[in-house]
């Protein structure tokens, strides 16, 4: 439960004896409360505090009310807003409550009534903010792999595209690269079927542990992987790839009477240092046919592809191959 010295409440008015009645009746009940007499500075206060709460004059100076209300229906978060009048015009109160108020209370009000009213409005809150934490829990189930504990495919175009247009807005390179386990067949047909998704799992452990908090790693489909490596260039993300690479080499899989050794390819595919034309799936698809590269090559090995403006070409690099223009 929350106590009461938790609960923030902006209040917004103009009237001194206002401010002083409702002031007092709030920090009696125990809450912590922000005064403030200038529609502007509370636009301000709302963003930096976050109130819980805001109590507000419909004539305060600086921004009007309904404005401030407006612009609250864009925050996450859900902040109840109490309207304090004089006017008691039911077209007043209609109007404010249609903008998306909670309440409307005119002035002069009963101390206890306001109170109550108050205490309404932070059950609501409560209530919200529950419901946006299991839509957040459920949100995460729906694009997590049950298996690998790994982004699945449901939304990761989404963040790759949001990280391209963040790339290009400050002008950084953005990495991909598709792994792609190695004569993964012989693991369901040689051992126990629950061997196979213990590797998967495992796998999937592996790159949480390789990578940073700002990339992103997906199963993209049966044993097959796809990282994202934002602000990452060609050096960086190579020196990733060999050491993921070599972490899979090194692991023996063992799983009750079953045990182990495996490999696994890679595909990278690098945005231009002066910029980058492509989206997100067709980054991807260089990365693609980078692995298809690093398959024929002879697999447990890295390929690279570094994206021009106009297109892409193979990149020799440490792992790589001889470079060649691609047509079309």
């Amino acid at each position: 439960m929350i106590e009461p010295k938790d609960r923030r409440i902006l209040l917004v008015d103009s009237d001194p004896d206002s401010v002083e009645i409702l002031s007092e009746a709030l920090k009696w009940e125990g809450y912590t409360v922000y005064k403030s007499d200038n529609g502007v500075q509370a636009v301000d206060f709302i963003e930096t505090w976050n109130p819980d709460l805001i109590i507000l004059d419909l004539s305060v100076t600086g921004v009007d009310g309904l404005k401030i209300i407006s612009d609250l229906k864009n925050k996450k978060e859900h902040i109840s807003t109490i309207f304090v009048s004089t006017n008691s015009e039911t077209r007043s109160i209609v109007s404010a409550l249609d903008e998306g108020a909670a309440d409307y209370i005119v002035k002069p009000f009963d101390p206890q009534e306001l109170l109550a009213r108050v205490r309404a409005q932070l059950r609501i809150k409560d209530l919200n903010d529950l419901l946006r934490q299991a839509n957040l829990k459920l949100k995460e189930l729906v694009d997590i792999d049950d298996l690998t504990g790994l982004y699945n495919m449901r939304s990761v175009f989404d963040k790759l595209d949001n990280e391209i247009s963040r790339a290009k807005r400050f002008k950084r390179q953005i990495s991909v690269v598709m792994l792609d386990m190695d004569f993964f067949k012989l693991v369901n047909d040689g051992n126990d079927h629950l061997f196979g998704s213990y590797v998967l799992s495992e796998i999937g452990q592996i790159i949480k542990a390789s990578i940073r908090s700002i990339d992103i790693a997906a199963r993209y489909g049966g044993d097959e992987f796809l990282i994202i490596l934002p602000e990452t260039n060609l050096n960086g993300a190579s020196h990733f790839c060999e050491r993921l690479r070599k972490s899979i080499e090194s692991r023996e899989f063992a799983y009750e009477k079953d045990r182990m050794k495996l490999t696994a390819s890679m595909g990278l595919a690098v945005s231009h240092v002066d910029g980058i034309s492509v989206d997100g799936r067709g980054l991807v698809r260089a990365a693609d046919h980078a692995l298809y590269e690093a398959k024929r090559s002879g697999k447990n090995c890295v390929k690279i592809i570094e994206m021009p403006k106009d297109g892409y070409v193979e990149h020799p690099a440490e792992s790589g191959f001889v470079p060649k223009k691609r047509a079309g």
